[in-house]
């Protein structure tokens, strides 16, 4: 990317996204938003109505991006901190807020099928 090229850009995905740990699904969809920042690995967003939200529970994690905003944490059973979402993101990025992403260090994340 070129700096006159946005920071962040959201594409959406059609393909199934699959979202489990320790063989528990937390999450399926085919309307996941792949997000690419500017430094970072591309990140897959997935809908809040396609991810199984009693399974997780809010943890007092909260982390702040310039340019997304404050992040909010999730758990699932004793994994901390396995999902966040920018409940209340910054101007631009509103598309966003409704959706969940996972640390596919602590989840698989399997797309395909």
């Amino acid at each position: 990317m070129t700096s006159t090229e946005p920071r962040i850009t959201l594409n959406p995905q059609q393909h199934r996204v699959q979202v489990s740990i320790g063989g528990t699904l937390l999450a399926d969809t085919t309307r996941a938003l792949e997000l690419l920042e500017r430094g970072y690995p591309p990140r897959l967003y997935v809908p809040r109505e396609d991810v199984r939200m009693e399974r997780l529970t809010r943890s007092e994690t909260v982390t702040h991006c310039p340019f997304k905003g404050d992040a909010a944490y999730f758990s699932f059973g004793a994994n901390a901190d396995v999902a966040w979402s920018y409940e209340r993101p910054l101007e631009g990025m509103e598309t966003i807020a409704e959706y969940l992403a996972f640390d596919d260090a602590k989840a698989v994340v399997t797309e395909g099928q």
